[in-house]
Parts: C-alpha cells; sequence; structure tokens
C-alpha cells in the first residue's frame, strides 16, 4: 500500500477485459483511490475493485434509456463527460485512456499520468472503420466520432504530465499520433493462474485462444493450419465464428468459449499457440508463455515486445493475407518443440507479471509526485 492520494480514471465498465485488470492493479497499488468511469455496467467491474466505480451523468441513460444494449449513442458525450469529472484534493490522476479518458485533464489542476492502451486506432486509422458503420448512415456518424476522438486527443494530450504506453507499437503511436514521448510499462498478466504442469505432456495440435473478431485476424490462423494440413483447436467465440468455420480445413476443432481450467489445460498440452493478428500488446500469448509454451506470431504489435524469437517463439514476417498465411502454414509445419525451453519460457513470462506491472506503476507516480 502507499500513501499518495490518487484518483484513477477509466473509460468504461461495459466487459472485463485486459484493461479493466490494469485498472483492477492500479486500485490494488492504491486501495484509497477513487476510480471514475464514463459509464458502468456491474458485470463489467473487476471483482478486485474493492469499491465502487463513480459513473457519470451518463450512466442513467446508458443503463435505462439504452437499456445497456450499445455503449455507442452516449460516445459522442463522453469527452464532455470526463472534463465534468468531480476529482477532488489527488496529488495525480492516472487515466487509463482508450479514446477520451484523457478529457480528464481538463477536469483536474493535479498532474495527469495517461496509461495508453492505444490512442483510438479506429479514430487515426480509417481502414479500420472500414465496414464498421452498417450503412451510409452508419459510417458518416462513426467518421464524425473519429474526428471527435482525434481533437480531443490532440488538444489532452500536451497537457498530460506523463505518457505510459502499453507496448512498444503503441509508443510509437503515441509519437506519430500525439508527438509525445512514452515510457513503455507492459500491462499485468495473471502468471501465477498460468503456470506449467511438467507432468503433462504435449500433444500433436496447434491453439488459437481468443476472441474471435475480425481485427484478431483468426481467419489467418485457420487458413494456415489448412494449408499445413495440421491439427489446430479453436478455443474462443465472436462475430468472425461464422466466417471461421466456414475456412476450416478438417483438422481444426471448435470449442467455443472454455471454462479457465480447460483453457489452462489446453495451453500446457499444445504444441504452441498462434497469434496472427496485431494486438496493441496481447496478453493471451503471455499467459501461453507462463505455462512454458511457445508462441508463433506476427512480427508486428505488441509480440515484439513480448515473443522472443528462437527463445519464447517464432515470429512470421509481416505481408499481404497470403503471404502471412503462408507464412503460418510453414511455421507449423516446421515446428520443433525440441528447439524451445519451457523453464526459459516461463521465466521470461514472468517479467510481465502483475507484481512487476505495479512496482512499475508506481515508480512513475513516485516520479510524478
Amino acid at each position: 500500500m502507499t500513501a499518495e492520494r490518487i484518483a484513477i480514471v477509466h473509460e468504461r465498465f461495459t466487459e472485463v477485459a485486459g484493461s479493466e485488470h490494469v485498472v483492477e492493479q492500479l486500485a490494488l497499488q492504491w486501495p484509497g483511490a477513487e476510480v471514475y468511469a464514463s459509464i458502468v455496467r456491474p458485470e463489467g467491474v473487476s471483482p478486485g475493485l474493492s469499491r465502487p466505480p463513480n459513473a457519470t451523468w451518463l450512466n442513467p441513460i446508458y443503463r435505462r434509456v439504452l437499456r445497456e444494449k450499445s455503449y455507442a449513442p452516449v460516445m459522442p458525450l463522453m469527452p464532455s463527460a470526463f472534463r465534468r469529472l468531480p476529482i477532488g484534493d489527488v496529488q495525480a490522476v492516472i487515466a487509463s485512456h482508450h479514446a477520451f479518458a484523457t478529457q480528464s485533464v481538463f477536469a483536474t489542476d493535479a498532474p495527469v499520468i495517461a496509461y495508453v492502451h492505444s490512442p483510438a486506432r479506429w479514430a487515426w486509422d480509417a481502414s479500420l472503420r472500414a465496414g464498421e458503420g452498417g450503412g451510409a448512415l452508419g459510417a458518416a456518424i462513426l467518421t464524425g466520432l473519429a474526428a471527435i476522438a482525434r481533437r480531443g486527443e490532440t488538444k489532452a494530450a500536451p497537457r498530460l504530465h506523463t505518457v505510459v504506453a502499453n507496448s512498444s507499437a503503441v509508443a510509437q503511436r503515441i509519437s506519430e499520433w500525439w508527438n509525445r514521448e512514452a515510457v513503455v510499462v507492459h500491462p499485468p498478466v495473471d502468471t501465477q493462474g498460468f503456470t506449467p504442469d511438467p507432468g503433462i505432456e504435449r500433444e500433436d495440435f496447434f491453439l488459437l485462444a481468443g476472441r474471435l473478431v475480425a481485427y484478431k485476424r483468426p481467419d489467418l490462423a485457420i487458413e494456415a493450419a489448412r494449408l499445413a494440413d495440421v491439427p489446430l483447436v479453436v478455443a474462443g467465440d465472436g462475430r468472425a465464428m461464422k466466417t471461421c468455420r466456414e475456412i476450416a480445413g478438417p483438422k481444426t476443432t471448435f470449442l467455443g468459449r472454455v471454462s479457465h481450467d480447460r483453457l489452462l489445460d489446453l495451453h500446457r498440452r499444445t504444441r504452441a499457440l498462434l497469434m496472427p493478428g496485431v494486438e496493441d500488446f496481447g496478453i493471451v500469448p503471455v499467459e501461453s508463455m507462463a505455462t512454458g509454451t511457445p508462441v508463433i506470431a506476427l512480427d508486428e504489435g505488441g509480440a515484439v515486445d513480448t515473443v522472443v524469437p528462437g527463445v519464447t517463439g517464432l515470429h512470421v514476417a509481416k505481408g499481404s493475407d497470403r503471404q502471412v498465411a503462408e507464412g503460418f502454414a510453414s511455421a507449423m509445419r516446421d515446428f520443433d518443440p525440441s528447439q524451445f525451453d519451457a523453464t526459459r519460457i516461463r521465466a521470461w513470462a514472468e517479467g510481465f507479471s502483475r507484481d512487476t506491472f505495479r512496482r512499475r506503476m508506481q515508480e512513475v507516480v513516485d516520479a510524478t509526485v
């Protein structure tokens, strides 16, 4: 525990994912901190928070009027909500940022430390908005929202005391889009919940785990397994499931969502985990490495930081979709487990632990206050 008076601002609590676990660890490090968010649904709050987060005036609209079906209609109002946060007398504010949370810099005179999961990629990169608007009107609305997000990030960036990126790739985006330098502090990974089991033998299959959504490119891994004619187990569900099933070869098995214990067992048994998409950081690959499992990953995004070629896994070169699929197919076809030491992989993963994250963030706050 530390004695600094800290406030924590989070984008939104609508589902428990990687960024919510970041906030959970921040709240554990500063247990007296008030936590604020634009909107909150109870199911989206990590159980590790010791007190309920404070929602803004947008929350009744989201929960009662929209009935939690979608938060998209309130997104244009989020910048205003963050600028009006009732942040009290604190020594520093930590803003957990995806798109609008850095607007809290206008709500306080205290120094603001932005922990940036990524600048709003969908706002800065038009290709990520393609096909997401649901027609001409939806596309126009999304384009307008992107302009709001870019303008807000640009105005807030110079006022931030410290910018923290969750990976080198995100630090590069911050430099390019915000014209700010960032220190890299990797997000916390549950290395205590993902552990090796020397008594379990590796089996003849590769693993794809996580949400099946377009930007994670599960299609590339599934196509690669078909090209290589190797067994692939897919643990996860999402909007891309139908497409993935349509292109899968006969040796690909879909399990849907699985329990933590089942997922842990899969990580311990697989030959290697596949990471075909560009992640800002990528929690799943580090969880897999924490079990001693090597990772085959695209040489881009967070995998540049987390996967060490020849030590904890392999990198597949960037290229066209066809080139990437063929690269993964070649890596799987020629994969030699004897080249990797599970103990060494586990030791590397421990460097991304929750304790390490909290210690690094404490150092950032100490340098601020």
